[in-house]
């Protein structure tokens, strides 16, 4: 699949605002992925095609995630605005063709992380957090991280998220909790000093 094609079947699926976060988005991965040393042409792939069933009906995600077991039901557990991401995943792969893991995981996790991420799921991850066009408070210190640790960036990306949930009473998914406790061990004591 190339960028034009995944750029053109976003363009179809999505309306104009989240086609333009989806753009930015894929834009910053590419620094990322310059910066950190990871593929560019997959960070590019995955940002443009992250967010492809953002808007397919609950009903449809809902069935996806059911009939699908590589995608662990316990998503069902959660709010349904999780839900596109391991959907948009198991699209790109059976409706487009794109088999590429590294990607297909990018775009599972990319709402939730996981323990364990991979470089490009980690940008992805923090790409769709910090693109120029997010201003949710919390996103200045995360996208100043950015430029200096990959793992500190989402470490604070992932404490800003737990922590926006734990205010509102919601269910933080298990996955991010697992993220977090991961990259903590290592980005705890760094971040602890610079608060």
């Amino acid at each position: 699949m190339t960028k034009d094609d995944a750029i053109k079947k976003v363009r179809e699926l999505l309306p104009d605002a989240r086609y333009e976060h989806t753009l930015r988005v894929a834009e910053t991965a590419v620094t990322l992925a310059k910066q950190y040393g990871a593929d560019q042409e997959k960070a590019e792939l995955a940002g443009i095609l992250h967010d492809i069933a953002k808007y397919f009906p609950e009903d449809e995600l809902y069935r996806t995630i059911s009939s699908h077991p590589e995608i662990p039901n316990v998503f069902l557990n959660y709010h349904s605005s999780i839900w596109h991401a391991p959907v948009g995943a198991v699209y790109v792969q059976e409706q487009l063709g794109l088999l590429d893991l590294d990607i297909y995981n990018a775009i599972t996790y990319h709402t939730t992380g996981r323990a364990g991420m991979s470089l490009l799921e980690k940008i992805i991850f923090l790409a769709d957090y910090i693109e120029p066009g997010r201003d949710h408070p919390g996103v200045e210190p995360v996208r100043k991280l950015a430029n200096k640790s990959l793992d500190q960036a989402v470490s604070l990306a992932l404490v800003n998220t737990i922590n926006y949930l734990i205010e509102r009473y919601s269910p933080v998914f298990p996955d991010t909790i697992a993220a977090y406790n991961d990259l903590i061990r290592t980005t705890g004591k760094l971040l602890k000093q610079k608060a």
